[in-house]
Order: C-alpha cells, then sequence, then structure tokens
C-alpha cells in the first residue's frame, strides 16, 4: 500500500513553493506523481456578482479586467512551476503509461477556470492524497479554500504543508487519537506513513478523548497491521488542546502528524477556537488531516 497520486493545488506564493517542495518530497518517498493545479477565476463567474445598477459595457469591463487579472496570475504560477522543475531529477509525464515507465517521481502542471473550491474538491476524489500549503500564510487566502474544500468535500486526506519546508516526513510520525471517527479516518490514511515510519508514538488526553475507542484500542489495532506505536498522554498547555498537542509532537521531535479534522461544527471552531483550528494555524511540522 503506498500513496501513487498526489494533487496539488497550486498557487504563486511563497507558500504555494513550500508546499511544492514537500509535495515532490512525498513524491519521492513513495516514486508517485504530483499534479499541479492551478485554478483560474472564470470571469463568467464575476457577472452575477455585480449587481444592479451596472449597465452592461461596465459589467464587460469588469469581466475583461477579471480575465487580465486571472490570465497573469496564472502565467506566474506556470513560471512557478517550471522553474520549480528546472535542474531537478524530476520527469514531466501526462499519462499513468508514462509515469509508470518512470523511475523516480513523476510531475504534471494543469491551469483550468473554475471555482477553485469546486474543481479542487471534485479532482482530489482521484487522487490519494491532496497536499495544500499553509492555510496562514500571509497573502495566501485562497490555500485556505482549498484545504477546507478537500476536507469537507473530497472524500480524501489533506496533506497541509508548513511554512518552511521540512528536512524529512514521515520518519517519525505522531498520531492524535480521541477516540472519533475523523481521528480512525486519520489513522486508516496514515497507515502507509505508519508502515514507513522508523517510529510511532500515539498522543492522547483526557481533555481530548471523545466518546469512542482509547488510545491502548489503537494500539492493539495498529499490532494488527505489524506495528508497534507507544502511547503517551499529553496535558493541555494554558488550557490549549492544540498547544498541548503540538508540544507533545515536537518532543517527540516528529515530522508528521496525522489527525481527524472538525469533530466539533467548523463554525463552532471558527468562533470558540478548537484543536484543528490550533493546529491549522501553528503546526511547523507537515500535518495530515482527514474528516
Amino acid at each position: 500500500m503506498a500513496y501513487r497520486r498526489l494533487l496539488l493545488p497550486l498557487t504563486g506564493t511563497a507558500a504555494g513553493e513550500a508546499a511544492l517542495h514537500t509535495a515532490l518530497m512525498v513524491a519521492r518517498t513513495w516514486n508517485a506523481h504530483v499534479h499541479c493545479l492551478h485554478v483560474r477565476v472564470d470571469a463568467r463567474d464575476v457577472a452575477p456578482l455585480a449587481g444592479e445598477g451596472l449597465s452592461g459595457a461596465m459589467i464587460e469591463e469588469m469581466m475583461a479586467a477579471t480575465e487580465r487579472e486571472s490570465g497573469e496570475r496564472a502565467n506566474r504560477v506556470r513560471s512557478l512551476f517550471e522553474r520549480f522543475v528546472q535542474g531537478r531529477d524530476v520527469t514531466i509525464a501526462l499519462s499513468a503509461e508514462t509515469a509508470a515507465k518512470t523511475e523516480g517521481p513523476t510531475l504534471s502542471f494543469e491551469s483550468i477556470a473554475g471555482r477553485e473550491e469546486d474543481v479542487v474538491a471534485q479532482q482530489s476524489r482521484l487522487y490519494d492524497m491532496a497536499v495544500v500549503p499553509h492555510p496562514e500564510a500571509g497573502e495566501d487566502v485562497s490555500s485556505s479554500d482549498a484545504l477546507h474544500a478537500v476536507l469537507f468535500d473530497s472524500g480524501r486526506p489533506v496533506l497541509i504543508a508548513p511554512r518552511e519546508v521540512p528536512e524529512t516526513i514521515g520518519t517519525r510520525v505522531c498520531c492524535a487519537w480521541n477516540g472519533t471517527a475523523e481521528s480512525a479516518a486519520a489513522v486508516a490514511a496514515a497507515l502507509p506513513w505508519l508502515h514507513h515510519a522508523e517510529a510511532v508514538r500515539v498522543l492522547h488526553s483526557e481533555d481530548y478523548q471523545r466518546r469512542g475507542p482509547n488510545a491502548e484500542g489503537l494500539r492493539a489495532y495498529l499490532r494488527w497491521h505489524g506495528i508497534t506505536a507507544e502511547a503517551v498522554a499529553f496535558k493541555p498547555q494554558t488550557r490549549e488542546v492544540g498547544a498541548g498537542l503540538l508540544g507533545a509532537a515536537r518532543d517527540f521531535n516528529a515530522d508528521l502528524l496525522c489527525m481527524g479534522a472538525y469533530s466539533h461544527s467548523r463554525l463552532r471552531q471558527l468562533i470558540l477556537g478548537g484543536v484543528t483550528r490550533h493546529v491549522l494555524e501553528n503546526a511547523e511540522l507537515p500535518v495530515l488531516m482527514c474528516r
């Protein structure tokens, strides 16, 4: 079992470039293909937003400006991809047949028009994993839309790339466990990583646990898969469960954290805060999430 096909919603920012480096690291681990997807704004989507009181000429001018700006951004993203590929030991593959004949990772690039959250969610359903830029990386606002589109509407796991390119991924893996269906989905999605890892640790806490199997139950499940893991309880830091979780991952020197996302509603997390929100905003390591 391995990851063979990765989707990267690519943006032209520093966060997008870091995610491209991270995706290639993952692809080298699994001899996988990375499809870089840039979604341009469709000018036709602007017209319904123009509102009443605007003449046809004004709406056409808005659409033309949108098309022009979208094209310029697409060119910048394409240039970023081409600069990244240049001089690297990777192959551009446009088909599964070409990728299968290639030793090592392969890449491809596509730019299409549409609503990013719709296109990314639909496309990612036929990929083993989506890799997205960090959602709190300054000007890169769209990456958060891509992240939530994959989490909520694709049925696939998502790997959130850190702001800085990591040195390694998946050699020391932490599983955040609280007994929920979301955390179980994350463990299932992470099984290839857990088999690959040199060390695995299950992180749990009374303040994090929900109704469901406990950490020892997860350890027993992993043993059925031939995976040995230790269970370690962590404590919240300054009443923040998410801070305690990230602190425990740092103590383990983890280079990958897998966890369920939004076991409470996303709206509640946005208003009151929560573990998922804290991790998304503050994680310095790659995080594999499922919902």
